[in-house]
């Protein structure tokens, strides 16, 4: 397990302003979408940065097999659990970037349906030799479900919020999403999978999407300085979620008042 503390990947991308346009049009933004040298949207980097296996090298579930970048800790199910940003500036279409990839940590605890293990990976992201965004991504592996495992109860959402939106999420925004950010679990996309393998109740809205979501709501008061999130439970696609904001804090609340997710901001007018 240690042996992979320090691990690193680089991936270098053209950051081409198609992908930007067409991961806008999934989105349903206003406006035109990015063009050449436009500035990126936060969190519109998911859309590069693509590491692409062959079949061969994919495990069951869709992701990569463990043990070539990841490590493999025996426990074969994993999922985003969370991360922060930092911007220092902002990344622009079509100007070619540079993301490394280090293997910060890796932790192992029992939780209360069984073992689970954490790795944070940091992604540093340089462009026009400037470092733009400082990511950590927390990543946590748990053992294959079983039906008769039991499912802890999800914590409750705030009841009220400064300001809520409602979001839908059809499986041809799910599907279209994994496409563009090249995110090959199942879940998220095979219906049979996710409800007979994994036990969901249907298709999985990605935690990264409902990030994204929340990351274009808090740029509506002003620019970025940091944005921290925290997924804490599924939102399943038939599902219509609200997305909320009370000052620096954003949430989202499912139909039935769980919390999926939460998230903290700082703005600054002098970063992205």
């Amino acid at each position: 397990m240690t042996e992979a503390l320090g691990r690193t990947q680089i991936l270098r991308d053209a950051m081409d302003p198609v992908r930007a346009a067409a991961l806008h049009a999934t989105l349903g933004l206003d406006g035109p979408p990015p063009g050449h040298l436009a500035i990126l949207p936060p969190f519109f980097h998911q859309a590069y940065f693509w590491d692409p296996r062959p079949p061969a090298e994919l495990g069951c579930d869709g992701h990569p097999r463990l043990g070539a970048f990841l490590p493999d800790l025996g426990l074969p199910r994993r999922m985003w659990a969370g991360g922060e940003l930092a911007f220092f500036g902002p990344l622009r279409a079509g100007i070619p970037a540079e993301r490394t990839t280090t293997i910060e940590g890796i932790t192992r605890k029992q939780g209360r349906t069984g073992p689970l293990a954490f790795v944070t990976l940091r992604h540093d992201i340089v462009q026009a030799g400037v470092l733009r965004v400082s990511e950590r991504q927390d990543i946590v592996y748990r053992e294959d479900p079983r039906p008769d495992a039991p499912r802890p109860a999800p914590p409750p959402a705030p009841e009220t919020a400064e300001d809520e939106t409602e979001a839908h999420f059809p499986p041809t925004l799910l599907f279209r999403y994994s496409a563009l950010t090249f995110e090959g679990h199942r879940i998220h996309y095979d219906r049979d999978y996710a409800t007979g393998t994994e036990g969901y109740g249907g298709l999985v809205v990605h935690g990264p999407l409902l990030a994204q979501l929340l990351m274009l709501k808090a740029t509506e008061r002003s620019p970025l300085r940091r944005f921290a999130f925290r997924a804490r439970s599924a939102l399943i696609d038939h599902e219509t979620a609200t997305l909320c904001r009370t000052g620096d804090r954003l949430w989202v609340r499912g139909p039935d008042g769980r919390l999926c997710m939460s998230a903290e901001v700082e703005h600054g007018q002098d970063r992205f």
